[in-house]
This record gives C-alpha cells, structure tokens and sequence, in this order.
C-alpha cells in the first residue's frame, strides 16, 4: 500500500491531477476543497472515496482512497475539557487498521496551538491508537519547544513512543527530532527557510512493514505548494 499526504495549500482540484502518476492508494490532503460541494467536476469524479472535515468548504482535510479500498469513518471525540480540537480524521482502512489524518490549528488558542491540539487529542484517545498510521501536517517541530510546556512537540513524540508509535522518518533516517536534513516545507516557498513538519508515526508493525519512505523534491512542486508530498510504501 503506498500513502501520499500532502498540505496543497488550497485550490487542490486545481493540483490533484499532479499527483496520479504517483498511483498513491491513499492521499492525504490538507487544504483542499470538500468534494461534496464543489463545481468542479474532474475533482469530483477523482474523488469518489473520500472522508473530509472542515471550517468551510474551500479548505479542510481529506482522505481519499482508491474505490477497492474501504474507508470507515471512526467516532473518536475531539472535545477535550469542552473544548473541540483540529483537524482530525481518524477512520479504519480495508477493516484492517486505523488512519489518522492531521492537520493541527492554532485555533485560537494562545497556548494550546499546533502541537498542543494534537497533544490533546492524544490524551482523549491515546488507549484507541494501537494499530494506527498518524499522518499529516503537524505545523511543528522539537526546534520551537518551550521550557515551561509539557505539550512539547518532543513531549509528544515521547508520548507516542511509550504507547509504541514511531515517526517512520526518524526511526529510517536514525535523526534526531529537531535536527532533521529533509525539510517538508519551505515558509512563503523560500529555500532560505526550510522546516520538518510533516510527519508519518506508525505502530511497530507498520514501521517494520515500511518498505519505502520519500521526501519529494520541493523543486519539483514549488509551483503548487509551500510543502512537498511525501510518500510511505508499505509491504
């Protein structure tokens, strides 16, 4: 199985076709449109499997998977202390295993943005995420943590860690967790301003399954993006 996620930075039915040369069985997409609504009819007829959550119809996340391919939404909450957290779509794939897609927000939060919306949702559901693929934009990396924070972006990848879940980049590439040499993202598309904020953390047996792991060339994709894909083969 081969997983791409991808933030698109908008207009996604404009950018989807350049991603089919992949043959990706998964994309994850953060940024794009809700197919459901849109006008564009080549995006809709690519789209015929698919989750999708959002704030409008023009910019959300979604999951969208070739049509032998079974996505089932999974009721996980996203309300922590009555306080709703995003975005997160979490679903189970073929029956077989769980998907988490990610997109975190600042939210409107002065404290718990980014990382801190993801570190939330892991203490809601941390018991349910055995058997999981966590994939998406984090926004975040070990290199923006703050001393009096236990919602770190290192707090956090120990967190998964103790729970047996792993970013499949750091455990290939045998990098350190804010000394990354692969950026996913280049602010306002420069290549002076390089940053590691895409992930993919996988159980145990996803990471031994790894068979292949890409950071597209962002040369190749700056035209559409501010982040580059990034492609995971599974045996």
């Amino acid at each position: 199985m081969k997983i791409i996620t991808w933030n698109c930075n908008g207009a996604f039915r404009k950018k989807f076709e350049s991603l089919t040369d992949k043959n990706a069985d998964i994309h994850i997409i953060q940024e794009c449109e809700n197919p459901a609504e849109t006008k564009d009819l080549n995006y809709k007829n690519w789209a015929l499997n698919y989750l999708w959550i959002g704030d409008s119809k023009n910019k959300g996340i979604g999951i969208f998977a070739k049509e032998n391919i079974e996505l089932k939404l999974l009721n996980w909450s996203d309300i922590y202390k009555d306080h709703k957290v995003k975005h997160f779509l979490p679903c189970k794939v073929n029956n077989d295993f769980n998907l988490i897609a990610v997109w975190t927000h600042k939210n409107n939060s002065p404290n718990f943005g980014y990382i801190g919306q993801f570190w939330k949702y892991l203490q809601i559901n941390k018991s349910r995420m055995s058997n999981s693929i966590i994939i998406g934009d984090f926004n975040s990396n070990s290199i923006w943590d703050q001393w009096d924070r236990w919602w770190n972006h290192s707090d956090v990848v120990k967190e998964l860690k103790e729970i047996g879940i792993e970013s499949i980049y750091h455990n290939r590439e045998k990098e350190e967790n804010g000394k990354e040499t692969k950026p996913t993202f280049y602010l306002h598309r420069n290549l002076s301003k390089p940053y590691h904020i895409d992930y993919c953390f996988a159980s145990k047996n996803h990471l031994e399954k790894t068979s292949n792991f890409v950071i597209e060339n962002f040369e190749n994709w700056k035209h559409l993006s501010d982040h580059t894909p990034i492609i995971i083969t599974f045996k």
